[in-house]
């Protein structure tokens, strides 16, 4: 019995450094769409240049984020997973260099729209051949490690252009030649690893009808706490960095403290990513959910009672709950796709990534409405909401039948 579990652990160990070169590639890219991110938003907020103009360049990310989720699937299904994924990183490096040649408001619209197609297409397309790639034991840790190279490419962005310095004019060419390494990486890496062979029922055909292709009302029959968890996500992974800030201001913080505050709420979510995913490997994951949204909506309501003293017990709280918070999606996601069958992880992640990008959008003018004309802790009341629909979508998932494909569980898991 030893003899089979360490060669069990070596297997799993095996298929985890296999994708670390994948997650190398990501890490560039999403370390210089990051850096570029900071760069444009340094650049718009130079004196002369109107407000319209400004709203217009920075909306055109998020807009080429929902047409990337559109576009990812039909490419996956015409090239495969690794050719898109080169299409998609040449797309970003385009998108990073033009920003180097032209100073245009126009052409900046058009080079942040192709930056938010090509991350939303990188992200459906890595998250679907991960969900392909894994199995019941190793899921949620090999969805961890994608997450935590995320985070870790977004805390290396900010790193880097401290180095090159805000003001620096090579600002943009280093972003750019950041990107344009995973371009050229893709010559010298190893293809990458072959998918297990689909198991496909007898009675099922290969290629789903149209009608069969996974949507939200597909998703919410068969998983209604994973579509909760990802709108959830949406409200929350990026906009507590967004509105964190301008929360700290309203209640006094200095602008060390809510600098500090920030961090804080970024370390927290990738230190957790991989206990959290370990965690989900080995118990149910309804469960887990269910507990990181009851946590989430009790460390809201605690932030938003002590105010600002002690200050050392708020950062407490905040890391906490950028711990519970910012694991919820990869738990969510990693249950649905146990849920899927394999020909359908693909639409699956771009329906969910859809749903993510909309309640990302949504929610900045939401809050920020909110705390100019209520206080500031309503920030944490539309964080908090979240939580709570997230415990109550677990436990209606809890107490439903199962639906869709019948998977084998390890001891502990969902049944």
């Amino acid at each position: 019995m030893r003899t089979w579990s360490l060669a069990r652990l070596w297997r799993q160990a095996e298929r985890s450094r296999a994708i670390l070169p994948i997650m190398a590639l990501i890490c560039l890219a999403g370390i210089g769409s990051s850096m570029l991110t900071t760069a444009v938003s340094l650049a718009l907020s130079a004196p002369g240049i109107a407000p319209r103009n400004v709203q217009l360049v920075l909306t055109a990310y998020p807009l080429g984020f929902l047409v990337g989720c559109l576009i990812a699937r039909p490419l996956v299904s015409r090239v495969g997973h690794e050719r898109a994924f080169f299409i998609i990183t040449v797309i970003a490096a385009i998108g990073t260099s033009g920003f180097v040649f032209t100073d245009l408001l126009p052409a900046w619209f058009c080079f942040r729209l192709l930056g938010g197609l090509a991350m939303a297409a990188m992200f459906v397309v890595c998250e679907s051949w991960i969900n392909l790639y894994a199995d019941q034991h190793n899921r949620g840790r090999l969805f961890s490690v994608y997450m935590m190279t995320t985070a870790i490419a977004v805390l290396l962005g900010q790193v880097l252009l401290e180095i090159v310095g805000a003001h620096s004019p090579h600002l943009f060419g280093v972003s750019a030649a950041t990107v344009l390494m995973a371009v050229l990486a893709r010559f010298v890496s190893k293809p990458w690893p072959a998918l297990p062979a689909p198991q496909y029922e007898p009675s099922v055909p290969a290629i789903p009808a149209k009608e069969e292709r996974y949507g939200v009302i597909q998703l919410l029959r068969l998983a209604p706490v994973t579509v909760v968890s990802v709108f959830q996500a949406g409200v929350t992974n990026m906009n507590v960095f967004v509105l964190t800030p301008i929360y700290g201001a309203k209640i006094g913080l200095s602008a060390s403290a809510t600098v500090g505050l920030v961090t804080t709420v970024s370390i927290a979510g990738m230190l957790a990513q991989t206990p959290v995913g370990w965690l989900s490997d080995r118990f149910d994951r309804r469960v887990i959910l269910l507990i990181q949204g009851l946590l989430s909506v009790s460390l809201c309501a605690s932030i938003a009672w002590i105010g600002t003293r002690p200050l050392p017990f708020l950062f407490l709280l905040f890391f906490l709950y950028g711990a519970t918070a910012l694991t919820v999606y990869p738990v969510a996601i990693a249950f649905a796709n146990s849920r899927t069958h394999s020909r359908h992880m693909v639409a699956a992640s771009g329906t969910l990534l859809l749903l993510y990008s909309i309640s990302n959008i949504l929610t900045p003018g939401l809050s920020a409405a909110l705390m100019e004309h209520t206080a500031p802790q309503a920030m944490l009341f539309v964080l908090g909401t979240g939580g709570i629909l997230v415990a109550i979508a677990a436990c209606i998932n809890l107490r439903q039948r199962p639906v869709g494909i019948v998977v084998v569980q390890p001891s502990g898991g969902e049944p």
